[in-house]
């Protein structure tokens, strides 16, 4: 199932030349909701389609793989970092030396785009290559990421990753950190969604993610929410055993039975039992690390993860650096609790996330190091990025816990506004690509799997539409623009937004079908919300669309209007019409965030032990 919803203005039954015109020769129809359908709904002709197919699919590379030896990768991947925390994308306040050193040595990307604002469905999108929406890595009912480790849903087994392709070609593939992509399906072994199923040779880290739950702190995911449904759910089951009590003492309740009212007492206690450990359950059912598909510490010791990722990092480059290799370190940084040792404790200008940023990038440059260290740098392909903007609603109290996304407006969980999906995008590999280059084109996170898959030998996957563009012609200056005329912006499974590089005019236009509404009024995010809904009726829907024009407006402050822009019209209907080509690229799949197999299932939990009893740390002697 996916969101198939109609081209704005035209009944999804209709082709769009065969909409309805309005009054004007130059009305699009009746502007459309967008909405979830159940099925695929094809009004093209099957030899339309097949085109259409075509000319979204995956492109051969205009060149083949630069001569010499394959490159080693390195592929590092921050987590909730805000485009406008790093220096090279200017910030001046927070000190992030080792990337500003990484982006001067290397090319900068400067229109780099997340395929969508929240993690699952993002990192999904960037180890496929493909929207989230065609692997099924969103949903329909608000339900943003896999909410469990303990869940049926997670990666398909059935997706090409790039280190499925890597893998093949020879290369020694390894994941350190977070992976949010599910576990297991039908057993709590069977691992069907885990990295090592997915291409990955080695993996340590968290299964799932960093959560403030982690460490019980005051901002919670999940604990605030079930201790209060289970006190309520207390409340009202002791209510009623109150009742039935004084109904047989006073024999006003004639049915009332001494057995109930015992049995009733048992669950009441229980309820209060259970919300009393929930924090606890939480922190041993998903927060604890991984090596390869066996438990090395449940729950993990948070203060001592970093130092323990660092020295997984340096182990997997020296055992492999013969090459090639493919390393995908994926940071627990920057997501909250913001777990941060007393090294750098205070010693930033922007409390708790700045010290937790700057330890971040003292971790980049001791991964750096240890490749100048073993003589690996001139081989190998250094990527840095975030898996979506900064989360603006992380704030407690008086004190701010997310990311700044710097110009631009709105954050992480938006689906169509800039700052919930520009990252940063650094490559380095020196010799090879230019040093201090920068690119204002659009590029995506997808763009990395075509990249990498190219720069290894391989051959992107043939048999289904892949959304990155290979990238290296653009790195290395040998083309002018990105291969991405345009690029579609989802909100689960609703398309929020769209853009499009008008390359003759260097214009990059953005027409946003919905956003939602920031609470309270005025404010520039959704406060007292963990992220801002995709659809309901928090969310505007815009007949016509909004269009900004980025090129002049990179902070979406001024949506233009027929009498401001001439092109309005034509903008508009163009980007109709790639939406509409896009859409016919798409097939029905199950999607995997949905509550059927979003919901924790404890036959598929993961424990040391006996559930709830887990507990092991198995790296101790080698700590």
């Amino acid at each position: 199932m996916y969101s198939n919803s109609p081209v704005w203005g035209c009944p999804s039954q209709s082709p769009l030349n065969e909409c309805p015109q309005l009054s004007g020769s130059r009305k699009l129809c009746a502007w459309m909701e967008p909405r979830a359908q159940p099925g695929l709904v094809l009004s093209f002709r099957s030899w339309l389609a097949l085109a259409v197919a075509a000319l979204l699919g995956p492109k051969p590379s205009a060149c083949g793989p630069p001569p010499g030896p394959r490159p080693n990768i390195l592929l590092l991947m921050a987590d909730d970092l805000g485009i406008g925390d790093v220096g090279c994308y200017g910030n001046t306040t927070i000190r992030t030396p080792n990337i500003d050193r990484l982006a001067a040595d290397g090319v900068r990307l400067t229109q780099h785009l997340a395929a969508a604002p929240v993690c699952t469905p993002s990192r999904a999108a960037f180890l496929t290559g493909r929207y989230p929406l065609r692997s099924g890595m969103v949903s329909s009912q608000g339900l943003r990421v896999l909410q469990w480790t303990a869940v049926s849903g997670g990666l398909p087994p059935s997706e090409i990753t790039f280190a499925k392709i890597l893998k093949a070609r020879g290369y020694t593939t390894g994941l350190v950190g977070k992976w949010h992509l599910g576990l297991s399906c039908a057993s709590s072994d069977d691992h069907c969604h885990h990295p090592l199923n997915h291409g990955f040779d080695h993996f340590y880290g968290m299964p799932f993610s960093m959560m403030a739950d982690c460490e019980r702190w005051g901002l919670s995911e999940k604990r605030a929410v079930l201790e209060h449904r289970l006190n309520v759910c207390s409340q009202l089951v002791a209510l009623a055993t109150l009742t039935l009590t004084i109904g047989k003492l006073t024999r006003l309740i004639p049915a009332a039975s001494w057995t109930l009212v015992i049995w009733s007492t048992v669950v009441c206690l229980l309820l209060l039992a259970t919300s009393c450990l929930v924090g606890a359950l939480i922190e041993h059912a998903d927060c604890f690390l991984m090596r390869n598909h066996s438990i090395a510490e449940q729950p993990m010791r948070s203060q001592e993860t970093m130092p323990l990722m660092l020295r997984e990092v340096s182990s997997f480059v020296k055992r492999n650096k013969q090459g090639p290799f493919l390393l995908f370190v994926s940071f627990l940084h920057v997501h909250t609790p913001l777990v941060t040792t007393e090294n750098f404790r205070g010693r930033s200008a922007h409390g708790l996330y700045g010290d937790n940023t700057e330890e971040m990038d003292w971790m980049v440059g001791q991964i750096l190091e240890t490749l100048d260290t073993e003589g690996l740098t001139n081989s190998t392909l250094v990527y840095f990025t975030s898996d979506h903007g900064g989360s603006l609603e992380a704030q407690f109290g008086n004190n701010q816990y997310g990311g700044w996304n710097g110009v631009y407006k709105g954050g992480k969980g938006m689906g169509g506004w800039e700052g919930g999906i520009r990252v940063p995008g650094i490559f380095r590999w020196p010799g090879v690509l230019p040093a201090g280059r920068e690119i204002h084109e659009p590029t995506s996170l997808m763009d990395v799997f075509p990249t990498v898959v190219h720069l290894a030998g391989g051959q992107v996957p043939q048999d289904r539409v892949v959304d990155g563009r290979d990238l290296l012609a653009l790195l290395q200056g040998t083309a002018r623009h990105s291969d991405h005329e345009f690029l579609m912006h989802y909100c689960e499974s609703f398309l929020h937004a769209a853009r499009w590089h008008q390359r003759d005019r260097g214009a990059v236009w953005k027409v946003h079908f919905a956003t939602p509404v920031f609470q309270p009024d005025g404010a520039g995010a959704c406060y007292g919300q963990a992220v801002c809904p995709c659809s309901g009726d928090k969310v505007t829907h815009h007949v016509p669309p909004l269009l900004f024009d980025l090129s002049r407006d990179p902070s979406e402050a001024h949506a233009l209007t027929p009498d401001t822009e001439p092109s309005f019209h034509r903008v508009v209907e163009t980007v109709a019409r790639a939406v509409a080509a896009h859409r016919q690229t798409l097939s029905p799949v199950p999607l995997q965030l949905d509550a059927a197999d979003n919901t924790w299932k404890p036959w598929l939990q993961p424990c040391c032990g006996r559930f709830p009893f887990c507990w092991c740390d198995r790296d101790a002697d080698s700590r």
